[in-house]
């Protein structure tokens, strides 16, 4: 017996995609992807090495994208509705929204053709399990399956964080990933030598994967997860905070986060529309943060920064 899950499908002018996802990342910050035709006949012969497209594909409306997001069995997919509608209506978004039910594992698992090693920053590689990569000097290799969890290095926010995560974790540091979905921030920060790392989100779904991955790459003694609303439950300092999350609960998170900051620490958040960034940039300092770095890339950023010494 298979379970259905509910499939939200999403309809938006190309122009506005990205702020549709990130309104939709906050209502199922888990298993979403954009359809998008707009660049198809200028994209695709550089990815495919191909002259000829299909036709069906050249009918596509190119003007308009689909957000396609899923809602597990257990949860309630009126509820993410209702925000989701709400959400665009208040951001005056002209957008169509119809839902269907489809099974597991024809999203779950049906992309794993797509998905390759790829390197972030200078020493890490994300590789799918079934896939073989022959490890460098100095690379770091995270092994991360495509499922139902979100975040496994393809999307900008989570690969900007990387980065960051890559240049500012030490030998000894303890690491907080609030929102970690996957867990891929938390279980890199432990194979970059970080002693140990907690992951929270609020999604049940989000945290058994996270766990699962912690398992495939070895590092469940060090990396632990906990089911919750933000940092409600965590108890402790650490050394590096993540936040890849969005610009509006980042704004929430901020003023408490320095409660776990330990000395000299880093709070990396991501996940933040370039449109969104002067303004989270203004609350970190607002709150007394020494911006230390952003990082840009395709209308996404992440800003680095640290609470300055009183």
């Amino acid at each position: 017996m298979t379970n259905d899950w509910t499939e939200i499908q999403i309809e938006l002018p190309v122009a506005l995609l990205e702020q549709g996802a990130a309104i939709a990342q906050m209502a199922v910050p888990y298993g979403f992807y954009l359809e998008d035709y707009s660049d198809l006949t200028t994209e695709a012969p550089k990815i495919a090495h191909i002259d000829l497209i299909d036709e069906e594909l050249l009918q596509k409306d190119r003007t308009k994208g689909i957000l396609h997001l899923y809602i597990s069995p257990e949860e309630n997919p009126a509820e993410a509705v209702s925000f989701l509608t709400q959400r665009m209506e208040e951001e005056q978004l002209p957008y169509i929204l119809k839902t269907t039910n489809i099974r597991e594992e024809d999203w779950a698992y049906g992309w794993k053709k797509y998905y390759h090693p790829m390197r972030v920053g200078q020493r890490i590689v994300v590789c799918p399990s079934w896939e073989q990569y022959d490890r460098k000097d100095g690379d770091v290799l995270l092994k991360l399956d495509p499922g139902m969890a979100f975040g496994t290095g393809t999307h900008e926010t989570t690969r900007l964080c990387l980065e960051m995560l890559e240049k500012y974790i030490q030998p000894g540091s303890k690491v907080l990933d609030i929102g970690c979905g996957s867990g891929i921030l938390s279980i890199c920060g432990v194979l970059l030598g970080a002693q140990s790392a907690l992951g929270v989100d609020i999604d049940k779904t989000a945290v058994a994967v996270a766990l699962e991955n912690a398992r495939l790459n070895g590092v469940e003694e060090k990396a632990a997860y906990l089911c919750g609303d933000l940092a409600v439950d965590v108890k402790g300092s650490f050394q590096v905070v993540c936040a890849n999350i969005v610009a509006d609960v980042i704004l929430r998170l901020t003023p408490d986060v320095k409660r776990f900051l330990a000395p000299g620490g880093v709070y990396l958040t991501s996940g933040i529309i370039d449109t969104r960034e002067q303004e989270v940039a203004d609350a970190l300092q607002a709150q007394n943060y020494q911006i230390l770095e952003i990082h840009r890339q395709n209308g996404w950023c992440a800003i680095a920064a640290r609470p300055n010494s009183k």
